[in-house]
């Protein structure tokens, strides 16, 4: 038996279970997210023909993509530091019960 469940019904700790593995599904589509945005802003660098809206266009999702990735890792590393720093596990899910 696990602690998620008792005689196969659910308890407040598969609320714990669930919210962790959203958080690894949106971590994981962000990084796709911003992988594609890259691959579509490249592809419309490309095919821009040397037109100055589509090459600008092009331009702002290649920046607005590599932002968006920035803002994610730079708020991955201030809760690394917030944790390393206080000693309290910011980065780790948890219920007190």
């Amino acid at each position: 038996m696990d602690s998620c469940s008792e005689n196969g019904i659910a308890t407040l700790a598969c609320i714990e279970v669930i919210i962790k593995n959203l958080f690894n599904i949106a971590f994981r589509l962000l990084g796709i997210a911003a992988f594609i945005m890259l691959i579509v802003g490249g592809f419309q660098y490309l095919t821009a023909g040397g037109d100055p809206k589509k090459t600008q266009a092009a331009s702002s999702t290649l920046t607005y993509a590599i932002l968006g990735l920035v803002i994610v890792i730079v708020a991955w590393f201030i809760l690394l530091f917030v944790e390393k720093f206080t000693g309290v596990p910011v980065t780790q899910f948890s219920l007190p019960f």
